[in-house]
C-alpha cells in the first residue's frame, strides 16, 4: 500500500475519500476565544447570578442547618469530684472523701416522620469505685431549633410515660440570648429557670453563664423503706422517707451556637422520713467537668463558630460583592459597546 492509499478512509456511500486532518492546536484556541469573547456579556451574567444565589443560600439555608442542632447524636457529659461524700445503702455507713462520677450519655437520631426533631435517649449514672449509686434514663423529643423537649412519641423519665417534659435538654438555641430559659431536670421532673449570671471566659472562649438553684424539693416517686436508727431515729424498725434534692447548676455555654463548654453541679440529696424528724445526707458532691474534656468542648464550640459566621456573613458578604460588582463591570462595559457602536453609526451616516 502506497502512502497516498494510507492516508484514505472508507467514505459512507464505500468509497474511500481523504482523511481530515485535525485543526491545529492554536487555530482551535483561537475559534474558543472567539466564541468566548462573542458570548463574553452572557456567561458574566451567569457567574454574576451564580455568585448572588450562592450567597442567598448560605445566608437563608446552610446557615439555618449549621445552626441547628445535630439530628445525630452520641456523646458523654462525664462529671467528677474527688473527694465527695455519700451513703452506703448496704451498710448505713458514710464514706467520705473518695471519686463520684455522674455520667450523663446522650444517644439520639431523627424523629421519626420529622426533620425538625431529634429522639435521644440519656441514661445518668452516678458512681464511685465501680459501685453504683445510682441510674436513671428517659427519653426526650428535641426541637432541633430551640433546643426545648416535645411532647411527643413516647418520651418517658424511668419508664413513666405520663411525664411531660419541658424545657431545654442540654444545648442551648444558636444565639440565644435570653436572660434565663427553662432547663428540664429529670430529678425533680420540672424545669425551673437557668438564669444569666454573666459573662466569662473558658479556655480562650467567651461564654454567657447560667446558673439554675434547686431549694430542697423532695424527688418524686423515690419512697423506699430505710431503717430508723439510720435516720437517727432513737427508734428499731424501719421508716419510709423519700430523696430531697439541693442543687446549684452552672452552665458555661458560646452564645453563637449554643454549645455547652463546661459545667458545674454541686449537689446534696438527703433522705429524710415522710414523718416525724431526722435526716440523712445520702449525697454530697461538687461535681465538674476535668480540664481536657472542657478544652475539647471549647475547641468544637470554636469551630462550629467559625463555620456558623461564615456562612450568615463572611461568605455571603464575599460572594454577594462579587457578583454585584461582576453585574456593574458587565453594565459598563455593555455601555461603552453602546456608545462605540453609536459613534460608529454617527460617522458612517456622516
Amino acid at each position: 500500500m502506497n502512502g497516498r492509499a494510507a492516508a484514505e478512509v472508507p467514505a459512507a456511500g464505500g468509497t474511500a475519500g481523504p482523511a481530515r486532518a485535525p485543526e491545529p492546536g492554536p487555530r482551535r484556541r483561537q475559534r474558543v476565544y472567539a466564541v468566548l469573547a462573542r458570548n463574553a456579556r452572557l456567561i458574566a451574567l451567569a457567574a454574576a447570578a451564580f455568585l448572588l444565589t450562592s450567597a442567598l443560600l448560605l445566608r437563608f439555608y446552610v446557615a439555618g442547618e449549621l445552626a441547628e442542632i445535630p439530628a445525630r447524636t452520641e456523646r458523654t457529659l462525664r462529671l467528677t469530684d474527688d473527694s465527695a461524700s455519700y451513703l452506703d445503702t448496704g451498710t448505713w455507713k458514710t464514706v467520705r472523701d473518695v471519686p463520684v462520677v455522674r455520667a450523663t450519655e446522650v444517644q439520639g437520631g431523627l424523629a421519626p416522620g420529622n426533620p425538625d426533631w431529634a429522639t435521644w435517649h440519656l441514661s445518668t449514672s452516678v458512681t464511685s469505685r465501680g459501685a453504683t449509686l445510682a441510674y436513671s434514663d428517659r427519653r426526650v423529643i428535641v426541637d432541633r431549633t430551640t433546643g426545648m423537649a416535645v411532647n411527643c412519641c413516647g418520651e418517658h423519665v424511668d419508664g413513666d410515660r405520663a411525664v411531660r417534659q419541658a424545657g431545654l435538654v442540654l444545648p442551648w438555641p444558636a444565639g440565644g440570648t435570653w436572660q434565663e430559659y427553662p432547663f428540664y431536670d429529670a430529678g425533680i421532673r420540672a424545669a425551673p429557670p437557668m438564669v444569666f449570671d454573666g459573662y466569662g471566659e473558658v479556655a480562650g472562649l467567651r461564654v454567657r453563664r447560667y446558673v439554675q438553684r434547686i431549694d430542697t424539693t423532695q424527688i418524686p416517686d423515690s419512697a423506699r423503706p430505710v431503717p430508723a436508727r439510720a435516720l437517727g431515729a432513737d427508734a428499731s424498725g424501719t421508716v419510709t422517707a423519700n430523696r430531697w434534692l439541693d442543687l446549684e447548676r452552672t452552665y458555661w455555654v458560646e452564645p453563637v451556637t449554643g454549645h455547652v463548654v463546661d459545667v458545674r453541679e454541686v449537689r446534696r440529696e438527703t433522705l429524710r422520713p415522710e414523718t416525724g424528724d431526722g435526716r440523712r445526707t445520702l449525697l454530697e458532691a461538687d461535681l465538674r467537668l476535668a480540664d481536657e474534656l472542657v478544652a475539647a468542648e471549647a475547641r468544637e464550640a470554636e469551630r462550629q463558630r467559625m463555620l456558623l459566621r461564615a456562612a450568615r456573613a463572611w461568605l455571603p458578604a464575599g460572594l454577594g460583592a462579587a457578583g454585584v460588582l461582576l453585574l456593574l463591570l458587565t453594565a459598563a462595559r455593555a455601555a461603552v459597546h453602546t456608545r462605540r457602536d453609536g459613534a460608529a453609526a454617527d460617522g458612517a451616516a456622516g
